[in-house]
């Protein structure tokens, strides 16, 4: 799958069906042009711990320093480390080698500018153009880049964390804490008990931490892929259960009790603790809960929905000035650190929250508005219009306030809820994202939309 952010697909098969050397060389090329022409000399690369990690890395590496690119190698790391070391290199940009939440099977490109930060959709529709066109350049012997391995910056990473002024490392060593790892067989299990430890956390229950790429369960952290986890926590008494996805940048939690705390519920948290000691703005997409919007208004500042993606928030983040947001899949973004989502001071900013209030997890999310997300989508037939289909869902509920930022939204104030519809750019495709106070109502928001959607198409 070509996109403006990169390139993704299973491995093996045929070019341009997959994932297959031909087409990472081809785009590894085409990013490599996309540095060069904006006078940039260096590339870091890193990647996560799926099977496919050491061969793809090996084949954008060798392409990188045959265009004449440097490369400083980070090796097996984290996608917000990554971003974090593109600028401290003075790199023109960096690549990251991960297809993120997806199965061990796939694995992606992910691409950076020169602030560490994903390229923007202009930048990525130059990138997909140069790709197309192979119009490639590459050095003559001698003149071919050079190679460099650093692994220190994970720690540099960490040691940013646990010096940032709102982390508050000697609460969470005061707190005692017992906390359950599930780092799903990638970096995580490199990453997190590392911070863990600076943070002074010493009874650490770690699963699933030999970053082997054979991931022991779906990636994805959602409630339905860590029942190991929360039954952990609870066996083990654990004060705390944490999972990240296999690149590190989406962070879910589990209460002492066992339950998921909703990944929904992880910026909420996070941006709660943020706001109560600054005040100041958030941000996140337009499928992200409301409580976000509630908590940051009670707090005196002002929320702004963006379009969904993670280039998205950012963009809007700067523009609003806002000092922390993110995306309701567990993505924690807080620029103090940089712009991008990172689970890892999602994880220390929520523990000194924790810490401080002396709360336990459970009676920390009942101090949250409670709403409930329904996630569906529908499919209609290749003939029909989706963008005629969503004008009229617009006249259908034009009594409501509507939001075409990104799709359609549609915000029913008087009882806080909301729909969001947004086709899909390569099938024919409607997904719809429902929010209300109870799982029920959400659920039959969603399904009276589909219905109205059905009727319309």
């Amino acid at each position: 799958m070509k996109s403006i952010s990169g390139i993704r697909g299973t491995i093996g098969g045929r070019p341009e069906e997959n994932l297959t050397p031909v087409d990472v060389v081809k785009f590894a090329a085409a990013f490599g042009m996309w540095v060069l022409a904006r006078k940039g000399k260096k590339v870091v690369i890193g990647r996560d711990a799926r099977l496919s990690g050491a061969m793809v890395s090996a084949l954008v590496r060798e392409t990188l320093l045959a265009l004449g690119l440097d490369v400083t190698d980070l090796g097996l790391s984290t996608t917000p480390t990554v971003e974090i070391a593109v600028p401290l290199e003075k790199a023109g940009g960096g690549i990251i080698i991960t297809a993120s939440h997806n199965p061990a099977e796939w694995n992606a490109l992910k691409l950076l500018n020169e602030k560490g930060e994903f390229i923007s959709a202009h930048d990525g529709k130059a990138v997909l153009q140069l790709a197309e066109q192979e119009n490639f350049l590459f050095a003559p012997a001698g003149r071919t880049g050079k190679y460099v391995f650093k692994d220190h910056y994970l720690n540099k990473h960490i040691d940013r964390i646990v010096k940032n002024k709102w982390v508050d490392a000697k609460a969470i060593a005061r707190a005692r804490l017992k906390i359950a790892v599930d780092a799903v067989n990638s970096t995580g299990g490199i990453a997190v008990p590392l911070l863990l430890k600076k943070l002074g956390v010493k009874n650490i229950v770690l699963l699933n931490g030999a970053p082997t790429g054979k991931f022991a369960h779906n990636p994805e952290p959602l409630p339905e892929h860590i029942g190991q986890l929360c039954r952990t926590v609870k066996k083990e008494k654990c004060h705390l259960g944490i999972v990240v996805d296999p690149d590190v940048d989406r962070l879910a939690l589990v209460q002492e009790d066992g339950k998921p705390f909703g990944e929904e519920y992880t910026l909420v948290a996070v941006a709660d603790y943020i706001l109560r000691k600054k005040k100041g703005n958030s941000v996140s997409n337009l499928s992200s809960t409301r409580a976000l919007r509630d908590i940051t208004e009670k707090a005196g500042g002002t929320y702004t929905a963006s379009a969904v993606g993670e280039v998205n928030v950012v963009e809007m983040m700067k523009k609003t000035n806002a000092i922390i947001g993110g995306e309701g899949n567990g993505g924690v973004i807080f620029p103090e650190l940089h712009y991008g989502r990172d689970a890892l001071i999602g994880i220390a900013l929520f523990l000194s929250h924790l810490a401080r209030t002396g709360l336990k997890a459970s009676e920390l999310r009942k101090t949250y508005p409670d709403y409930y997300i329904s996630k569906n989508k529908i499919e209609l037939s290749p003939q029909i219009n989706t963008d005629a289909v969503l004008e009229r869902i617009k006249l259908v509920y034009a009594t409501q306030k509507i939001i075409t930022t990104d799709g359609v939204k549609i915000e029913f104030e008087q009882s806080r809820e909301w729909v969001h519809l947004r086709k899909s750019n390569t099938e024919p495709i409607i997904r719809i994202y429902a929010e209300s106070t109870s799982q029920r109502r959400a659920d039959a928001l969603a399904e009276k939309i589909m219905q109205t959607i059905q009727e319309l198409a």
